[in-house]
Order: C-alpha cells, then sequence, then structure tokens
C-alpha cells in the first residue's frame, strides 16, 4: 500500500509540475499579480495530495517589508510555509541547479544566495535588500542547513546582520520586520510523532533527496504547526547578533513547545480551495517566552 501511495502522490506532484509550471512562467513573463497565487495554489495541492495538515498559530505580519526567520528541518518546510502566504525563500546558491526542483525554487522567485563565499556576500545582500525594499516577504533558514526535526541548531548571523547593516551614505529604506517562525512536525496518521519517526520528514545529512521523497510520498496524513511569533523591528537591537539570538530563542521556544504538545487543541481547518487543503488556523497566541 504505501507503494502504491508513494506511486499516486508522486503522478499527482508530476501532473500539479506540469499544468502549473507553464502559468508561472508565462504569468511572470506578463508580471501579472497571479505570480504570488500560482506557488501557493501549487504548494496547497502539493499538501494535499500527501495528506498533510498545516496548523497555523499567530499571523504573518502584512503591510511591511518582512524577513521571516525559520528553523528549517526538511525540503517539506517550503511547501508547507509557501502555502499560507505569498512569499519567496532565500535559498543556496546550489538549489537552483536541482533538476525540477531548481526550477520550480526560480518559479518562485527564490533569491539564491552563496553561503561559502564571502566574495559574493555583498551581491547577495544587495539581491535581499532590492526585494525587501519593494514590499516583499522573504524567508530566511538561519541555521543555514536542515536538521532532525527535533530540535533547533544555532542561528547564524551572517545574512540578518548583512541586511540590518546600512553603509555609510546608503539611504534607509523602508522599515523593515523581522518575524520569527517555529516549524514543527507534530502528527503522523493523527496520533503524537515521537523523535523516532521525526527523522522521516527530516532531510538531513547525506541522505539521498529522490529515496527520501519517494518515502515521504507513502508514509500518510501528517501535521505540521507553525507558528508565526511577535515581529520586531530589524534596527531594534544593538547589533546583529543580538537579533539573531532573540529570534532564535523564540523559535526555540516554540518549537519545543508544538513538539512537546504543550498547545490547545487546533481550530478545523478551513475550507478546502480548489481541491487543495488550505491550512488550519487557530487565534494568535502570545510570542513565546524569550531568555
Amino acid at each position: 500500500m504505501r507503494e502504491l501511495r508513494s506511486l499516486m502522490v508522486a503522478a499527482g506532484f508530476v501532473l500539479a509540475c506540469l499544468v502549473l509550471m507553464p502559468v508561472q512562467a508565462l504569468v511572470l513573463l506578463l508580471r501579472h499579480p497571479a505570480s504570488d497565487a500560482v506557488p501557493q495554489l501549487f504548494f496547497r495541492i502539493v499538501l494535499a495530495l500527501m495528506g498533510a495538515r498545516v496548523v497555523v498559530r499567530g499571523e504573518i505580519a502584512r503591510g511591511t517589508p518582512l524577513l521571516v526567520t525559520s528553523n528549517h528541518t526538511s525540503y517539506l518546510d517550503i511547501p508547507v510555509i509557501g502555502s499560507v502566504a505569498p512569499l519567496s525563500f532565500i535559498a543556496k546558491r546550489q538549489v537552483r541547479d536541482w533538476p525540477l526542483f531548481g526550477v520550480l525554487a526560480q518559479l518562485d522567485r527564490s533569491v539564491f544566495v552563496d553561503r561559502d563565499s564571502r566574495g559574493r556576500a555583498v551581491d547577495d545582500v544587495a539581491q535581499i535588500k532590492a526585494r525587501l525594499a519593494k514590499g516583499e516577504t522573504l524567508v530566511l533558514f538561519p541555521e543555514g542547513t536542515s536538521n532532525t526535526g527535533n530540535g533547533v541548531l544555532a542561528f547564524k548571523s551572517a545574512l540578518i546582520g548583512a541586511v540590518h547593516y546600512r553603509a555609510e551614505g546608503e539611504k534607509a529604506g523602508p522599515p523593515v520586520q523581522v518575524q520569527p517562525l517555529s516549524v514543527a512536525y507534530t502528527r503522523l496518521h493523527g496520533l503524537p510523532m515521537g523523535r523516532q519517526f521525526r527523522p522521516n520528514f527530516a532531510w538531513y545529512g547525506d541522505m539521498s533527496l529522490i529515496p527520501h521523497l519517494w518515502r515521504v510520498f507513502g508514509i500518510g496524513p501528517f501535521d505540521v504547526e507553525l507558528e508565526f511569533h511577535e515581529p520586531v523591528a530589524l534596527d531594534a537591537f544593538p547589533s546583529r547578533k543580538a537579533l539573531t539570538s532573540h529570534v532564535q530563542e523564540v523559535v526555540h521556544a516554540g518549537v519545543g513547545a508544538a513538539l512537546s504538545g504543550r498547545r490547545p487543541e487546533p481550530a478545523r481547518p478551513q475550507a478546502e480551495p480548489e481541491g487543495a487543503r488550505a491550512p488550519a488556523v487557530v487565534p494568535p497566541m502570545s510570542p513565546a517566552p524569550t531568555a
């Protein structure tokens, strides 16, 4: 049954790519506003095929340039986060060369950065600043790599700090908000997902992508919890390390609370748009405590 499920989900995934990738390419070429909606629809279809339910707590900040800082467990984080709002991701430059997934990332207007080259850092930061100046929402994974799903790795301050920094004589852009986001894979087939099952969704180390993706396609329904914490002003902290420390502490606390099950019962999912499962939403909670 698992192999059959994997085959059916893979077929649906390929079909969604064949239908929506040309549509997204066209609307990008025409600079049509639908370029924000098509990736979100694609992500929701993919999650619905896998039987994923996304529970959202808090609200993503609106009406301001926004840098979302999230923990990173797997490539699954992309459709999970991308299904709840129009946004783009900051990805390592190697992703652009991946078969199919690199094209998908480009169609989602990802910003590709070279985390290993200081020589390209200036250009990378300029890209991010330009996109934020347009009022866009970008998602950054400050861990720099994915984790096992059972915790949060140390956040790196380089890109956060670079965006925070303004060179002498550089004009101030529009105020940028930084919003911590916690992502936790919490249930499998409706039951709490223990530490031993969570690595089935996490993709880290030297895991091969295609075998892991095939296994995820066949594993069955699962729940993911997103918590959008209270946003803070980019310039509200005296240094990049202080800002990075704050967002790491908030995300760490949010992930810990979700994995431990110290949560109220989630609300029922919203109506499913056009056959794709929409995220469930619960009322905003108070920000996670910081150290």
